[in-house]
């Protein structure tokens, strides 16, 4: 990571497809000074997704971890299997553009991508563009509020 970001908390956590590229990130992470909360898998041994992608979003969700990183084959699956929990708004940005637009736009606050559609170096840079980009409020503040709405609608159901 070139210009590290202030350090943070951050929850991570894959299926196997993601196994490497979450190691990488650890390693990068922790050497960049973040606290990294890793909560698997720990093999490239196949499992399903959703219930690593699901401790870490609720670390997020529960104040635990600023920022959380789910990563599969794709990341298709990984966020939605993030987003199920209320409060979290997980974001597929399987390049720079998406990464700022959703943190920017969209006060994303899981990244998800695919071990198997990016390579190290630019999953380094989709990380720090994510983890440096501020929401920029405004117009957008109005657009996740109406989100947190639907979701609170939904909530019982």
């Amino acid at each position: 990571m070139n210009s590290s970001p202030l350090p943070r908390i951050i929850a991570i956590g894959s299926d196997h497809a993601g196994f490497e590229l979450k190691q990488h990130l650890v390693s990068v992470l922790s050497k960049a000074g973040h606290t990294v909360i890793d909560h698997g898998t720990n093999s490239i041994e196949s499992v399903d997704s959703p219930p690593f992608c699901a401790a870490v979003a609720r670390d997020v969700r529960d104040g635990k971890a600023e920022i959380g990183i789910v990563m599969g084959g794709s990341g298709q699956g990984e966020q939605i299997a993030a987003n199920k929990v209320h409060g979290v708004r997980a974001a597929l940005c399987n390049d720079l553009y998406l990464a700022e637009m959703a943190r920017s736009h969209n006060d994303a606050n899981v990244l998800s991508m695919g071990g198997r559609v990016v390579n190290f170096d630019l999953a380094e840079q989709i990380v720090e563009k994510f983890l440096t980009t501020p929401f920029e409020g405004g117009r957008h503040e109005r657009r996740v509020a109406q989100l947190a709405e639907i979701e609170q609608q939904e909530g019982g159901r």
